[in-house]
């Protein structure tokens, strides 16, 4: 039962404008972390019910923003991969184990930032190579299913996005358009699956300031922030998200 109360508004609101903020800003790796904050004062189900239609608020909010400043080339690997990764994600939803697809995420998130750590101080020999076209539509599979079952795509996405050298303006938009895409995807499974009720609708009417305030302070943050601290924020959001999903998946 969706109660709009204070203890509601108490948890909800701030959730949403991190989402907003982490998606207007720093690349989305950490916005699935509302629907977790969400899920305790809500069925698991209805929080991502509740969480889609703000998340896809956001996207149309911070796409105008960063319009045509993404890389062209691995936005369109990362959608190619994502959307059968939100098929399948649909099809194995009610019989998939979600906690082995969190605690594999995970791994891959923090072991990645161990990686980028460790070249930077020369711990290890840097492999200078471009990645295959296979890595990105295989990065936008698993992102478009883990999105689709715990809205956690922004880590695998931003594993392949942070490969590689780019400015943290592309980065950003890039992560931007994906999953613009990725998150229309999912609306009408969602849909199907029942995850939408009149609830879940006037909870997002409720929401929807938080969302928006959330994406305008993301935006501004991310062209204030200087581009060496933009990437160690993002690193450390990484970092913190992959922990995340392990002690998920695990408990």
């Amino acid at each position: 039962m969706l109660t709009l109360d204070w203890m509601f508004f108490a948890i909800a609101g701030p959730a949403v404008v991190f989402a907003g903020v982490s998606k207007g800003g720093f690349g989305s790796g950490a916005a699935f972390a509302s629907a977790s904050v969400l899920a305790l004062v809500l069925e698991p189900g209805l929080a991502l019910g509740v969480m889609l239609p703000l998340l896809m608020l956001i996207d149309a909010a911070t796409l105008r923003p960063y319009w045509r400043k993404w890389d062209n080339k691995d936005a369109v690997l990362l959608i190619l991969g994502g959307l059968p990764g939100v098929a399948l994600g649909a099809l194995l939803y009610k019989v998939a184990e979600p906690d082995v697809f969190r605690v594999l995420i995970g791994a891959i998130s923090v072991g990645f930032v161990v990686w980028q750590l460790a070249n930077a101080n020369g711990l290890v020999r840097r492999v200078q190579h471009v990645l295959p076209v296979w890595a990105g539509v295989l990065a936008g599979a698993v992102a478009g299913f883990t999105s689709f079952v715990s809205h956690a795509g922004g880590p695998p996405a931003a594993v392949y996005l942070l490969s590689k050298a780019r400015t943290k303006t592309d980065y950003q938009a890039t992560t931007v358009l994906v999953f613009w895409v990725i998150n229309i995807a999912k609306f009408i499974p969602y849909a199907f699956l029942g995850m939408f009720t009149l609830q879940t609708g006037m909870a997002n009417l409720a929401l929807a300031p938080f969302a928006l305030a959330g994406a305008w302070l993301g935006v501004r943050a991310h062209h204030i922030v200087p581009e060496r601290l933009f990437f160690a924020l993002t690193y450390v959001l990484l970092s913190i998200t992959g922990a995340k999903l392990i002690w998920d998946g695990l408990t």
